[in-house]
């Protein structure tokens, strides 16, 4: 079968393997039909993700359809259209017994850590599998991976309605978020970008306000905004130089600040932000098992993951996908992959 391997960074290929087979562990084969371009696939092709290990098969946001199963597989049969999840954890150190295997000492990612999905086929366990509404296309359903991690984000945060929201970054992450964070009815929900474009997307989608960082002090228009108290929760979904500090500074007393990002560059941040007002800051990684949430607020009508696919390539073509990545040709939503 033929797959997308990164060889080094920025040395993408397409390379024949051989086709998984099921047993053990590995219990489901799954063809492959759709699978997203994610930025941290982006980052792993550039080699600025300091996670990968190459040469590695990226692709994470995979969509196939169950093609052969193995003798004691109950929860999927041949045919149905799954998801398949993108973590897999040891289930035994410290932070698989806290519940939390998506941060798991022995963590191992597809397409990050171990081969993904832009490939054929892939062999995966059956408790990884999620079957798809029907109402969702293949393409529009890569659209579930980063809306569990959005799911998973709030979660972190604890959102409540009485909290007043920021979220630094209006693209892909900070659209996903935005859905989220909107069925908590929370008071206000501040959207920053420093592109007026996507800004106005976000006051279409919800947004109760939104500021141009490039040309407003941010802290100071959130302090406004919020009766001179700040956010009591800001979310980074744009991890650039600066954007955590501006997070800290802008929340408000006894308020949680929440980091998406994976950037290892160093950047100004300072204890007395943090401490004088008594701040929560948490890391929200992956996803904790938030497939089926996401599937269960499509089928129940309260998200819609419908045209958000921007550009469409086969597979075999995704060295053009990439280099329209690259382009930032500001008409990039999210890109697709497919099989067929």
């Amino acid at each position: 079968m033929k797959a997308v391997r990164i060889i080094k960074a920025n040395d993408l290929q397409i390379v024949e393997m051989e086709k998984p087979v099921i047993g053990g562990e590995q219990n489901v084969l799954v063809k492959m039909k759709a699978a997203g371009i994610c930025g941290s696939d982006v980052g792993i092709y550039h080699g600025t993700n300091a996670a990968a290990t190459y040469p590695r098969v990226i692709g994470h946001e995979i969509v196939g359809v169950v093609e052969e199963v193995g003798p004691d597989v109950t929860k999927v049969k041949v045919g149905d259209r799954v998801i398949i999840d993108q973590v897999t954890a040891c289930g035994h150190c410290y932070a698989c017994s806290k519940n939390r295997p998506n941060v798991c000492g022995n963590l191992q990612v597809r397409g990050v850590h171990i081969d993904g999905g832009y490939r054929e086929y892939i062999a995966v366990n059956e408790t990884d599998c999620y079957l798809l509404p029907d109402t969702l296309s293949d393409e529009d359903a890569v659209m579930i991976e980063p809306t569990t991690i959005a799911v998973q984000c709030c979660s972190r945060a604890q959102l409540e309605k009485e909290d007043s929201v920021l979220i630094i970054g209006a693209g892909a992450l900070g659209s996903s978020i935005l859905r989220i964070v909107k069925l908590y009815q929370p008071r206000k929900i501040i959207v920053a970008d420093i592109d007026d474009a996507k800004l106005e997307e976000a006051l279409k989608a919800g947004a109760t306000d939104v500021v141009n960082s490039k040309t407003e002090d941010l802290v100071k228009r959130c302090h406004e905004l919020t009766d001179g108290y700040g956010p009591t929760v800001s979310i980074d979904a744009a991890c650039v130089k600066g954007s955590l500090l501006n997070a800290l500074e802008a929340t408000g007393n006894a308020g949680r600040v929440i980091t998406m990002g994976f950037s290892v560059a160093p950047d100004e941040v300072n204890q007395f932000v943090i401490t004088s007002k008594e701040l929560d800051v948490r890391g929200s990684r992956l996803q904790n098992r938030k497939f089926q949430t996401v599937i269960d607020l499509v089928k129940e009508g309260k998200i819609d993951l419908t045209g958000s696919i921007s550009h469409r390539f086969h597979f075999l073509d995704a060295q053009k996908a990439f280099d329209l990545v690259d382009s930032r040709d500001p008409s990039i939503r999210k890109i697709v992959l497919t099989f067929e």
